[in-house]
C-alpha cells in the first residue's frame, strides 16, 4: 500500500511539473490579439501649462476628465502577478500637449545592471540569472511607454487591438518575442520613458516602430528604432583593466547614497580605492538627447507605491517619425505599456485609447 501511495505521489508531482511547464510555454506562445472596444480620452484646453514635477497639483489637471485603466500580463508589479492599474488625463495649450499618467507599482526600481565589487577586488555586472538574452527582470529599471498609430497606418490598431497589433510573442530570437508592424508603411510613434536612462534628467526617449523583422545581426531590435539625434543619450560604461572606466565625481557607491546612473557632467576617472567589497556603481552614462530624439519632456516621481508621470510635447513637431496633432477635430489612437523592473515584459492596456480634443 505504501508503495502504491508513493507511486501515486510521484505521478502527481510529475503531472504538476508537466502542467507548470506547459503553462510557462503557453505564455510564451504567439497569442492572437483580442478585439477590444476603443475608449475615448478627452484633452481639454488649459489656461496654463502644468509644471512637470511628478506632483500633479496643477490647476490644469483639475479640469481634465479622468480615464481609469487596467494593464495586464507584465512582469512583477503587485504580488508578482504582472498587472497594474491607474489613471490618465490630457490637456493642451496653443502649441503643446500634456499627459498625466499615474499607476500602481509597489517598488521603485533603479538598480539597472550595476557593477559590484567582489571579495577578490574584481568588478562584475549584476545580472538576472534567469535572463536568456534581453529579458532582464531583476536588475533593471521602471519604464513606461506610449505607442501612437501615426496616420492610422497600423491595421487593426485604432479600432480593435491597440498596440497588441504589433506584438509578436513566441517568435525565435527573443525570449519574449518581437515588436514590429506587419506591412511597409505601417508606423508608430513610441514615447519610451526609461527612468534611469532619461527620466532622471527629465526626458523620454523618442522612438518609432516599423515593419522590420528580427535579425540577430542586422536588426536585433526588430521594428523598434530610435528617432535621429544630434547628440546626447546613454551608453554603457566599460570595464577597463577590470574596473569601470568612470565613476561619479562624488565618489559615492550607488548603494550607499549615490545613484545608479552617471550623468555625463558628473563623471570622473575611476578611483578603486574609494570602494569596498559589496559596493555598487552605475554601468550607464547619460546625457540629454538633442535633436528629434529629445523632443519629449517628462517629470516622473515614485512615491508610496505609485508612479506619477507628467509628459509634455509639441502638438506638431513636423517629424515623419512623430505623431503630429495638426487637426484637432480628429481622433488619435494610442496604447499604454508599463514595465516594473523589466526589460521587455510589460503590462499593457488592452483597449485602444483614442485621444480627442475638446474645444
Amino acid at each position: 500500500m505504501k508503495h502504491i501511495k508513493h507511486s501515486i505521489a510521484l505521478a502527481a508531482v510529475a503531472a504538476l511539473a508537466v502542467i507548470t511547464s506547459s503553462a510557462v510555454l503557453a505564455q510564451e506562445k504567439k497569442e492572437k490579439p483580442k478585439a477590444q472596444k476603443p475608449v475615448a480620452v478627452m484633452a481639454v484646453l488649459a489656461a496654463a501649462a502644468p509644471k512637470l514635477d511628478g506632483v500633479a497639483d496643477d490647476a490644469a489637471w483639475k479640469s481634465a476628465p479622468v480615464v481609469n485603466f487596467k494593464a495586464i500580463k507584465g512582469a512583477n508589479f503587485k504580488d508578482k502577478k504582472g498587472d497594474t492599474a491607474g489613471t490618465l488625463q490630457v490637456v493642451y495649450t496653443a502649441d503643446m500637449l500634456y499627459m498625466l499618467v499615474t499607476y500602481e507599482d509597489p517598488t521603485l526600481s533603479v538598480r539597472r545592471s550595476p557593477y559590484v565589487k567582489k571579495a577578490d577586488g574584481k568588478w562584475e555586472m549584476m545580472k538576472d540569472p534567469e535572463d536568456k538574452g534581453g529579458d532582464n527582470n531583476k536588475f533593471y529599471e521602471d519604464k513606461m511607454s506610449v505607442l501612437w498609430n501615426i496616420n492610422d497606418s497600423i491595421f487593426g490598431f485604432s479600432d480593435k487591438f491597440s498596440c497588441t497589433a504589433a506584438c509578436h510573442s513566441g517568435e525565435p530570437g527573443k525570449p519574449y518575442g518581437n515588436k514590429y508592424t506587419e506591412e511597409d508603411g505601417e508606423i508608430g510613434d513610441m514615447w519610451h520613458l526609461k527612468y534611469v536612462r532619461g527620466g532622471v534628467i527629465g526626458q523620454i526617449d523618442d522612438q518609432y516602430l516599423d515593419h522590420t523583422r528580427f535579425d540577430k545581426d542586422k536588426a536585433p531590435g526588430a521594428g523598434r528604432k530610435s528617432d535621429p539625434k544630434t547628440g546626447g543619450g546613454y551608453e554603457d560604461i566599460k570595464l577597463v583593466g577590470g574596473k569601470p572606466e568612470f565613476m561619479n565625481k562624488d565618489g559615492k557607491a550607488a548603494n550607499k547614497g549615490g545613484t545608479y546612473w552617471l550623468k555625463a557632467d558628473d563623471k570622473a576617472p575611476f578611483d578603486d580605492t574609494k570602494f569596498k567589497t559589496g559596493d555598487e556603481v552605475s554601468s550607464i552614462l547619460i546625457a540629454p538627447f538633442t535633436g528629434d530624439r529629445g523632443d519629449i519632456a517628462v517629470g516622473a516621481k515614485w512615491e508610496k507605491g505609485k508612479w506619477t508621470v507628467e509628459i509634455a510635447r509639441k502638438l506638431v513637431t513636423g517629424s515623419k517619425f512623430d505623431i503630429n496633432f495638426q487637426d484637432l477635430t480628429k481622433g488619435y489612437a494610442f496604447g499604454l505599456g508599463f514595465f516594473d523592473n523589466a526589460q521587455v515584459r510589460h503590462a499593457y492596456v488592452q483597449e485602444p485609447l483614442i485621444l480627442k480634443f475638446q474645444k
